[in-house]
């Protein structure tokens, strides 16, 4: 009876780390016959496990979607990373799951070998969270989303801006993205016909979805395309400069600004804020001489921080 337990489990975790088993590949991996396979898939089975088999050559085994949750199983990495993440979901960022995941990490912790909750321990005992004032999302607008994503349906809402207008939109969801506590939903804007991203705590869905689209190829790269976009277009303002110091050279710092040759010497940098006078720190830390295109007030306010610093060390 052990020995079967054992066969199960093992044979479960299997079909969870891959697609699709043929009956003989299962068999030598568990050493026994395809007939002991097909008899421990209706154990499975009966368990609640909704295991399909497709017939023939090409047919095999695998796990599918059924009317309610079976236990998974986890391997040691994978049961830290659940663990860790269930721990920062915990902390907020996702409307409503709060006290979810405490309930599901405490379930899991209780079952963590020793060695792994000490992993776990070490973790979350050396790690600093700063919550943040980002609002919150609620679930089903995620996975709204990220199901017409997925799908390749249009979605539709309505949608208010930085500066509060209210638009509504018809756009093609590829990706949702988690930047410093806030999702973005990066889309196919069908109206606008460009790329572009939007905040999803300031989405209200329209339903139902739009009809299906026929994907994209996706010309950047997702990450560095919204670290872009959120670096000036969702400030309250967007200043230009001209540096003196070449693209490359500026590129290699950690400034979150964008930066644009115009040759050897000197480029353009592209940085957002929602305060002048931040912005003016901000850029005196390049390190570099620059010059101030737009906007005006941005002038207004590195000459303030300028006189501001000569009194500083003016002599009395």
């Amino acid at each position: 009876m052990l020995e079967t337990s054992a066969r199960l489990l093992k044979l479960l975790s299997l079909l969870q780390a891959h697609r699709e088993w043929s009956g003989p590949e299962l068999a030598a991996r568990l050493g026994v016959t395809t007939r002991t396979v097909r008899n421990d898939m209706e154990r499975l089975r009966t368990l609640g496990y909704p295991v399909h088999a497709t017939p023939g050559v090409a047919g095999g085994y695998r796990l599918g979607a059924g009317a309610a949750l079976p236990p998974l199983l986890l391997d040691d990495e994978e049961a830290v990373a659940v663990a860790v993440g269930l721990g920062r979901a915990a902390g907020g960022g996702v409307a409503g799951i709060e006290e979810s995941s405490v309930r599901a990490l405490a379930k899991l912790e209780q079952v963590l070998p020793a060695k792994l909750r000490r992993r776990v321990g070490a973790l979350n005992a050396y790690t600093v969270q700063i919550p943040g004032a980002a609002p919150s999302v609620p679930p089903e607008v995620l996975t709204t989303v990220a199901n017409a994503a997925r799908d390749h349906e249009r979605l539709r809402f309505d949608y208010t801006g930085h500066d509060g207008t209210a638009s509504r939109r018809d756009a093609e969801p590829y990706r949702l993205v988690h930047r410093r506590g806030r999702w973005y939903l990066l889309a196919w804007d069908v109206e606008r016909r460009d790329w572009r991203t939007f905040r999803v705590d300031r989405i209200t869905v329209r339903t139902p979805n739009g009809p299906r689209f026929t994907p994209r190829e996706l010309p950047f790269d997702v990450a560095e395309h919204v670290e872009r976009g959120l670096n000036t277009a969702m400030w309250r303002y967007r200043a230009k400069l001209l540096v003196h110091a070449s693209a490359e050279r500026m590129r290699g710092l950690p400034t979150g600004m964008e930066f644009e040759p115009v040759d050897e010497h000197t480029s353009i940098a592209h940085v957002g804020g929602d305060d002048l006078t931040g912005i003016a720190v901000w850029i005196g830390l390049l390190g570099v001489d620059f010059e101030v295109i737009e906007p005006p007030e941005l002038a207004d306010a590195v000459r303030e921080l300028s006189e501001r610093y000569r009194r500083a060390v003016s002599e009395r």
